[in-house]
């Protein structure tokens, strides 16, 4: 069994070991406070876990809904008009961004997601971001939705996005937030700490520590949702998948979004999250310098 001897962002070689998360070989950096797993997964792991990966075929309205909104947070960064999603999966945010004018790039390893990306005339890459595939200084906007997590080693990954954006370029980032508040109550039940699927764990300290390290200047850092969905699942009270239109959270996330008021307590309730940073989502808007 392969370990890390050194922590993946900072460097240090005091690594202490996360009690009561020791099914998923979770370590936590003394001097950065970075949280990862601290066995490296084999290829046959990750192959054996990865080979009935599905592929997610339900887009919320509201999904799209929101995919534009942050859309409209990119247009003042919009000046080679090139876009590139990093694990696009079957490209429904980069069509989003198709109909708004965008050339539309994105990179995945699943062999049958890449056919589907190209059948929608995205750009697309299969396998890891490798910077050789594009010029430097190429994109006004990378995003990354849920895929930070599932990479060993961010510095590499990092420098790759670095290298093929231009200078006041923007990065979103999405991932888990460990420090919501699901997480603090369920702890190692909570169904995000899973090995070998996720290998990193942020927090938002921790996610402005790894983009300063690349080059990065952090714009703005938000913690938001609590997924009513995990929650149950993560208790066994319930089986339903955790983005389908019969969840808990898709029912609720259309309730919310019906009458003003209940957008309101939205807001309040996801500007107390990300106050105390503890939401589930975190989400990061980082500006190469």
């Amino acid at each position: 069994m392969k370990e890390h001897l050194s922590c993946l962002v900072c460097g240090s070689i005091n690594l202490k070991k996360l009690i009561g998360y020791e099914k998923a070989h979770l370590c936590q950096c003394g001097k950065c406070s970075f949280i990862f797993s601290k066995r490296i997964p084999s290829s046959q792991e990750l192959d054996n876990y990865y080979k009935d990966y599905g592929t997610n075929s339900y887009l919320s309205p509201l999904t799209i809904k929101r995919y534009n909104e942050i859309l409209d947070q990119f247009e003042p960064f919009r000046k080679t008009n090139k876009i590139l999603d990093v694990g696009c999966g079957i490209g429904y945010f980069l069509e989003e961004a198709k109909k708004r004018g965008w050339e539309v790039y994105g990179t995945e390893l699943s062999e049958k997601s890449a056919e589907i990306c190209a059948l929608k005339n995205i750009h697309i890459k299969q396998g890891a971001l490798n910077a050789d595939h594009y010029k430097q200084d190429m994109f006004d906007i990378v995003t990354s939705f849920e895929v930070i997590e599932h990479i060993n080693y961010p510095l590499i990954d990092l420098k790759n996005i670095h290298s093929i954006m231009r200078k006041g370029g923007l990065v979103y980032v999405t991932t888990p937030n460990f420090n919501s508040l699901l997480r603090v109550k369920l702890k190692s039940a909570y169904n995000v700490i899973t090995y070998p699927e996720h290998l990193s764990y942020y927090t938002p300290k921790t996610l402005e520590k790894v983009f300063k390290r690349s080059g990065f200047q952090k714009l703005k850092i938000e913690t938001t949702g609590i997924s009513i969905t995990r929650l149950r699942t993560s208790q066994g009270k319930s089986n339903q998948k955790i983005i389908s239109a019969k969840s808990d959270d898709e029912k609720i996330r259309n309730q919310m979004d019906t009458k003003w008021y209940l957008k309101f307590l939205k807001t309040v309730i996801n500007t107390s999250l990300t106050s105390l940073g503890r939401g589930d989502s975190l989400k990061g808007w980082f500006v190469k310098q």
